[in-house]
Order: structure tokens, then C-alpha cells, then sequence
């Protein structure tokens, strides 16, 4: 009875249904990871996990017990996962293993085949991390113990059709797991442009089945490492084919400030076309995930307390850099400056969604705190995370548990999903599984906070992801609908975060508590001053939820809105202080948590895509 009426109070709330035909608008909110490697990424087979397989990814996903590729061990989800997309590289898909297992004679037979295998004879660790610190030199056209060049290596274990057995592998297993109303898989890759160990990556994905994806082979940064070459092939592969792409940058937060830049990736100026193109592909962006948060930096936005989260600035260069943060490395930011440019362009080409994914490279998707497998082979269990990952200078407990994809969909099918995220009604998640809701409009009160916040969302207004419209100068007026995961922690607060442009084109960032738990109060600043409260036993890693609440609601008008001035406004809301992982290792091995180098508690959380207003 205590599970109904949960049931019943959150759909309440946030209009969710198990009916998803009831109405025209989405229902229920499905939970994915559109960034999961197996083996035929070649840094995963490189980094040791030799035997991930997209049939694992997708049995774990799904909520199966599977053999953790990278422990040998049994691993499972607490919750199965909604949908999967499972994204390896593009650059030598495949290639690896069928140079060290199957003995592929169009492989061996190379200069670069025959150079990898004098390198790693027995395949050991340290022979596969001299393999992939070898690649990785030749990537950055530096000398390298392959002695080969960027030409050679991508002639020998890429061009031509030598990715076509392993892509057909990938388009068949997604066709064995989709499930539709069920499961779904959505089949896709990763496109790795690196070049100066710049992190401008992009996970693309389609719509449709593998009748369409074998029309093709993917893009890869060998063929180029300009993002708009990556456009122009989308969309001629789109005309060819029928596909329909979505396109999702990640890692901004270790871009070199490369990933929201003020200039074109062959130097010149940007322009309305440029603008143009990377919204029609690029519409939402990966905020969270394994490598680092990427949402806010307390550099970049120094008043806001909560920015210090997950950061990771371990730069994918083999001298290990850290480099400082820029406007163009957080999203943030990012959407700040595509307001400014917006103004100058006519197109604003950074109006972005919000998502997370895991980018794990074990093939399984687990990244629970207290369920963490890792990255990859190098700091899947808490004994091996003091050591170095392999990426950058980061060492295991740098890496961040995270994050998951949240998606309004009117059923779990490849067609709704994709939708979902070319509408931008996506939101990301740290881990907990947090049902969000956000709209705008021009008359929401009070008493529409209290009801049913999505039935009158879409009524009166638009939800989050969407461009709002106001006639006479009208004031926004916001509704926000937060319900905590039913397996997690209570919620601290919510947030409105709100950017905009000046009549000088400089852009500005404020926070605004909209709704916190307890008998705390918001200040006539749009601040709550007060802490909620850290329940976490640092002996024991357990915590109560005698804090906080389990949902929070609010209506909003922005008390500073000026109808001259473009903006927009997303959705951050915060759960209570939880065990951060590095603290449940610290009690498993006996050590003082201070020797991880990260805190003992955390504030896990969710990004809503935003809301953008546009003067007329």
C-alpha cells in the first residue's frame, strides 16, 4: 500500500503515467546511458578489459547479473536501465581485437598490424599500455615506439573496409536487444577528434534499425578532426540513408576551451552558417559523466557555493597537463556565450540540452556510489584506485560516479527517444534516478505549483529544452516539480539558474533558490543561507534521510526581467550530503579518506535543459 500511494503522489506531482496514451504528451521519464565501450574501442582492449562485448553491455543494462569484464566478478544494477547506447570509437573500430585475437590477415599483414604485436607480444598490461601510449603519440604526429605515422596507422587498421565486420557486429547486437515499449537500443558511435589532446568528442546516434545503419560506416577523427566536417558528413550520410542523428559533444570540461570557442576549428571567424549547422546536429550536450562534471566551475561562477563538484582537469595529452578552466569548457558558460553570440550571429549556436552518461569502458554501466565498477581496468576496484588511470595524470578516485540520461518520452521506443533529445526535453543526472519537471509561461501561480505540474506545463506553457515566447513584456513565470529517486537520498533544494545579456552584450549568471526542504527560508535575495544538514556517519559510510524532503515544488517569476534582454533558465536541484565512494573505499581499506584526494560526502544532483527567451 505504501508503494501505491508513493505511486499516486508522484504522478501527482509530475504527471507521470503508466499509460502512456492517455494524452499527447510524454508520460514517464526513461532512464539511459547513451556513452557505454566494449572492447572494440581500442583504448578499452588497450587498457586491459579484452573480453567487453556489446551483448555484455546491453544484458547489463538491462538488468542482468553479468560477469564484469574487468574483474571477472558478478555485477548487476540496483534498477534496470530504459535504454543503451553503446558508442565506440569510430577511429579503428574493432581493429585491436581482430589484430591480437582473430588474426586478421588484413591486418597483420601491416607495417602498423606487425608493429602492435612486436610491441605486445604476450599482452600483457604494461605491453597494451605501451600499445596505447604508442597511438597516442602517433595521434599527436609525435615520435613513437611504433615508429609509424598517422597516415600509416590509419591505412593499416582503418581505412578502407577493415571496421566493416566489427561494425556489423555492433548493428546486430543492438538489433537482438531493442525491445520496443521495453528496452531499447540505439545504435550508434563516438567520434574522437583529440588533436592536442583537445577533448572534442561527439557521440552520435540514429533513429533508426540496422537497415539503415549498414548503409554506412562511422565517422571517425582519422578522417577528420574538424567538428564540421562531422556535420557536413551527418548530413550528407542523412540524405543518402534516411538516418536521423543526434549528435552530443561530452567532456567539455577538458576541451583545452576548444568546446564553446569564439572561433571556427580552421581559425576563422564564426558565421550564422556555422551557427546554424551545429544546433540542426548538436542538441544537447553530455554535463556529467566518469571524467568530471562539467556543468559549473567555482573559478568561472565564484558565487556559486555549490560549483565545486566532480571537477576533473586531467587534459588527454601524454604530458599530462592540467590546464585552467576557460568559458569555453563549461556548460555553463558556454550557454552564456552562446547568448552573446546569439545577438551578433542571428543564431545562437550554442543552445544546448542537458544529459549524462556514464562513458564507461568496462562495457558496464554501473556508477552507483555505492556500485562504482570504475572507468576501465584501472581503477575498478578500490585496491587500484591510489594508482594512475591511464588518462591524462588522473588517478582512480578522480574519476567521478556518473551520470545517468534522463528523457521525456512518450514510449520507450528509438523514434521517441531520439525526439525527446532533438525537442531538448532531457535532463541529466548525477546517479539518483530524481523526476524532474520545468516549464515556462506567462501566468502560472501558486496554486498550479500544488496540482498537476505537467498537465499544466504543456497547457499553459512549455517545458524544458523549449524557446519561450512573451507579448507586452510580460514577466516568466516558472513551475519546478522535483520528486527525490524512491532509493536515494531526500532533496536539499532547487534552483533556478538564470543567464542573460546586457544591453552591452556582456552576459551575467544568478542563482535563485526556488524551493528548499525543512523550515528554512529564502532570503529577499533569492538566497537560503542555511545548510541542510549532513547526516553521513564517516565510520560507517551510512546516512538517514532525516533531512530534507522527498519532493519540492515551486512557482517562480523572475523578479529581474527585462523583455529587451535575451536569456535563459534551468533547473538544478540538490539531494542531501551522500557517501561520496572514495569515503566507502577508504572504510573498505582501511585508510583515512583523506587519501583519495576528494571529500568524504558529496551533493548528488540533477541538470534540467533550459529554457531560453529571445527578444522580439
Amino acid at each position: 500500500m505504501k508503494n501505491l500511494l508513493r505511486s499516486v503522489a508522484v504522478s501527482a506531482l509530475l504527471g507521470i503515467s503508466i499509460n502512456l496514451h492517455a494524452a499527447d504528451y510524454p508520460k514517464q521519464v526513461l532512464w539511459g546511458d547513451t556513452h557505454n565501450h566494449t572492447s572494440y574501442s581500442f583504448d578499452v582492449y588497450l587498457f586491459g578489459t579484452l573480453n567487453s562485448t556489446p551483448d555484455i553491455a546491453y544484458r547489463f543494462a538491462k538488468g542482468e547479473t553479468v560477469k564484469n569484464p574487468a574483474t571477472g566478478t558478478r555485477w548487476q544494477l540496483s534498477k534496470p536501465l530504459d535504454f543503451l547506447v553503446v558508442a565506440d570509437h569510430a577511429e579503428m573500430l574493432g581493429s585491436i581485437p581482430r589484430l591480437f585475437v582473430d588474426k586478421d590477415p588484413n591486418l597483420v599483414d601491416t607495417k602498423t598490424g606487425q608493429a602492435i604485436l612486436k610491441l605486445a607480444p604476450n599482452q600483457t598490461e604494461e605491453e597494451l599500455l605501451e600499445v596505447y601510449s604508442a597511438i597516442n603519440y602517433v595521434a599527436s604526429n609525435k615520435a613513437n615506439k611504433l615508429n609509424v605515422s598517422a597516415a600509416e596507422l590509419m591505412k593499416d587498421m582503418h581505412a578502407g573496409d577493415k571496421r566493416r565486420t566489427a561494425w556489423d557486429d555492433e548493428v546486430d547486437a543492438a538489433e537482438r536487444h531493442n525491445q520496443p515499449g521495453k528496452f531499447t537500443t540505439l545504435i550508434g558511435f563516438e567520434w574522437s577528434s583529440n588533436t592536442g589532446g583537445a577533448n572534442l568528442h561527439r557521440v552520435v546516434f540514429q533513429a533508426e534499425g540496422g537497415d539503415v545503419a549498414r548503409q554506412y560506416l562511422p565517422f571517425s577523427s582519422l578522417e577528420s578532426d574538424d567538428p564540421e566536417k562531422l556535420w557536413q558528413w551527418l548530413d550528407s550520410t542523412s540524405t543518402a540513408t534516411g538516418a536521423t542523428f543526434v549528435a552530443i559533444p561530452h567532456n567539455p570540461n577538458i576541451s583545452l576551451g576548444m568546446m564553446f570557442p569564439l572561433k571556427r576549428h580552421n581559425g576563422n571567424n564564426l558565421d550564422a552558417a556555422y551557427a546554424k549547422e551545429r544546433t540542426r546536429w548538436e542538441r544537447v550536450v553530455e554535463a556529467t559523466q566518469i571524467k568530471g562534471d562539467s556543468e559549473s566551475h567555482p573559478l568561472l561562477s565564484p558565487n556559486d557555493e555549490f560549483a565545486n563538484y566532480e571537477i576533473f582537469d586531467f587534459a588527454l595529452t601524454p604530458d599530462k597537463t592540467r590546464p585552467a578552466p576557460t568559458s569555453a569548457d563549461y556548460v555553463r558558460s558556454g550557454l552564456q556565450r552562446g547568448l552573446e553570440l546569439g545577438q551578433s550571429l542571428g543564431t545562437n549556436p550554442y543552445k544546448l540540452g542537458m544529459i549524462g552518461s556514464t562513458d564507461s569502458h568496462t562495457g558496464i554501466a554501473a556508477i552507483e556510489e555505492t556500485n562504482f565498477a570504475g572507468k576501465g581496468q584501472h581503477d575498478n576496484v578500490p585496491e587500484k584506485r591510489a594508482h594512475l588511470t591511464g588518462i591524462g595524470a588522473s588517478k582512480g578516485w578522480d574519476m567521478g560516479a556518473a551520470g545517468w540520461a534522463a528523457v521525456w518520452a512518450t514510449e520507450n521506443t528509438r523514434e521517441a527517444i531520439v525526439d525527446a533529445f532533438k525537442r531538448r526535453e532531457v535532463y541529466a543526472s548525477t546517479g539518483p534516478r530524481i523526476s524532474l519537471r520545468f516549464f515556462a509561461g506567462s501566468d502560472f501561480n501558486v496554486q498550479d505549483a500544488q496540482g498537476d505540474i505537467a498537465k499544466t506545463g504543456y497547457a499553459r506553457g512549455v517545458p524544458m529544452g523549449s524557446d519561450l515566447e512573451l507579448e507586452g513584456g510580460k514577466a516568466p513565470t516558472f513551475l519546478v516539480g522535483v520528486m527525490k529517486d524512491p532509493d536515494a537520498a531526500n532533496l536539499d533544494r532547487a534552483q533556478i539558474i538564470k543567464g542573460w545579456v546586457d544591453k552591452d552584450g556582456k552576459s551575467h549568471e544568478r542563482i535563485f533558490d526556488v524551493a528548499v526542504s525543512g523550515d528554512r527560508t529564502i532570503a529577499a535575495d533569492g538566497r537560503c543561507k542555511e545548510a541542510v544538514g549532513n547526516t553521513v556517519d564517516l565510520t560507517t559510510g551510512q546516512y538517514t534521510n532525516s533531512v530534507g524532503a522527498s519532493q519540492l515544488t515551486a512557482q517562480w517569476t523572475d523578479p529581474e526581467f527585462d523583455p529587451q534582454q535575451a536569456a535563459f533558465y534551468y533547473v538544478r536541484a540538490l539531494e542531501i550530503p551522500t557517501p561520496r565512494y572514495s569515503l566507502l573505499d577508504a572504510i573498505k581499506l582501511g585508510i583515512d579518506v583523506k587519501e583519495t584526494g576528494h571529500p568524504a560526502t558529496i551533493q548528488e544532483r540533477v541538470y534540467s535543459s533550459p529554457i531560453w527567451y529571445t527578444p522580439k
